[in-house]
């Protein structure tokens, strides 16, 4: 019957998958062999001169890359502090970001196009810029060779951008939805945490896996604000690896492989949320 209501097309959801399927084929075909090749190599013997061609399989596998690795380098105390820092600081990024976003979303619109604009401006900012005035700063509160310069950040949201995208985010939410919390009397703070941040859980996933790769992977802070090794970060524990001779490779790449692992699952961590949430977005 032509009046018969044949529900939604399957065809906009096939063409989803296939673009997810896609997508997850370029990932595999771009960093599954420099992966594989990174693990290969960090399970090859010290000492023993280059291969000319890579090998998948290193003959003999050993394992003593990663013993010279944790001992020479001191990776556990510099995964340990990396750990610390981002533990901190990732969370405290997303929360200050959310928060800002949430209420930039609220304010009035001259207000928000003259913010708008001053984030933008200061994303045109090289971060390098602002590193002789920062370290100023921090060495006149006596924060140099500690920790909390690598954590400040975060109680600005780290980047303007994280707020940017937490701000379109926030404001393609439905007006009536903002509209129903205040009718119920609900304040500020609690629309945002018990409303509004529930709705962007796909945002909240990719910047809290890009906060913590990007605090991960620091290398310029650390080196200008830490000098004590006690307190160096993975970046530069893998600094002070990559200065030995070429026999003794494996040892650096199994550091890599070390500080690659953790990142890789965050981001695993992340895509399943952000696939999950799309994928049913009653949840």
């Amino acid at each position: 019957m032509r009046g018969r209501n044949r529900g939604p097309s399957p065809l906009p959801e096939r063409a989803a998958r296939l673009w997810r399927s896609l997508g997850a084929a370029f990932v595999i075909l771009v960093f599954v062999p420099p992966l594989l090749l990174l693990v290969s190599g960090s399970l090859t013997e010290p000492g023993l001169p280059p291969s000319p061609t890579p090998q998948l399989v290193p003959d003999p596998v050993s394992t003593a890359g990663y013993e010279r690795a944790l001992d020479l380098g001191g990776l556990l105390r510099a995964s340990l502090n990396s750990v610390l820092v981002a533990v901190v600081a990732v969370p405290l990024s997303v929360l200050v970001a959310s928060l800002a976003g949430f209420a930039l979303a609220r304010l009035a619109p001259r207000t928000t196009a003259v913010v708008v604009a001053a984030s933008l401006v200061a994303l045109m900012v090289p971060p390098t810029a602002l590193l002789v005035p920062r370290f100023a700063i921090f060495r006149f509160l006596g924060l140099t060779d500690t920790l909390v310069p690598l954590i400040a950040p975060a109680l600005l949201g780290t980047s303007p951008l994280y707020v940017l995208v937490y701000y379109l985010a926030f404001r393609a939410l439905p007006a009536d939805l903002y509209d129903a919390c205040q009718v119920e009397d609900l304040s500020p703070v609690r629309t945002w945490w018990q409303v509004a941040l529930p709705l962007v859980r796909p945002v909240t996933a990719g910047l809290t896996a890009l906060t913590f790769i990007l605090t991960w992977s620091n290398f310029l802070d650390p080196l200008i604000y830490v000098y004590d090794r006690d307190l160096f970060t993975l970046p530069l524990a893998l600094r002070s690896l990559s200065l030995l001779d070429p026999t003794n490779f494996p040892v650096f790449l199994a550091g890599a492989v070390i500080a690659t692992l953790p990142a890789l699952g965050v981001f695993v961590l992340a895509q399943r949320r952000f696939l999950h949430d799309h994928s049913d977005p009653r949840e």
